[in-house]
């Protein structure tokens, strides 16, 4: 189990940012609706930067030695979502039932456990742990 964790992980974390992917790059009404709430009239901007961010650490992920990079954006990426949610989305968004605020917190967590895993390898700050 030990073994395949961290590959699960990657899956799930990376399945989960870039299935939203579509969604921000390809200006979806809900995508849009989403970020005209927490960005106002420069929602493009934050949606395209969020989605190159979030293409960018579901590389990272599967980069061996940049693991712990893509962990970390994730993290970040994920803390700003639920955020967002708990602060001016809402948990529910467009009827979903709350399904993003739980994709955000799955992913978040996997970040963060990939993040733990990887602690070692972080540059400077990794030798101490």
């Amino acid at each position: 189990m030990k073994k395949y964790l961290p590959t699960v992980l990657k899956l799930v974390a990376a399945f989960i940012l870039l299935q939203t992917l579509y969604f921000k790059f390809s200006g979806a009404q809900e995508s849009i609706d989403l970020f005209t709430k927490l960005a106002g009239e420069n929602e493009a901007y934050m949606r395209i930067g969020t989605g190159i961010l979030e293409l960018i650490a579901s590389i990272l992920l599967f980069i061996p030695s940049k693991t712990w990079l893509g962990a970390f954006l994730t993290v970040g990426l994920m803390s700003g979502a639920v955020f967002s949610h708990l602060s001016k989305i809402g948990i529910e968004h467009n009827n979903d039932g709350g399904t993003l605020f739980t994709l955000a917190i799955i992913t978040l967590i996997s970040g963060g456990i990939l993040l733990f895993i990887n602690k070692k390898s972080i540059p400077i700050i990794g030798e101490k742990f």
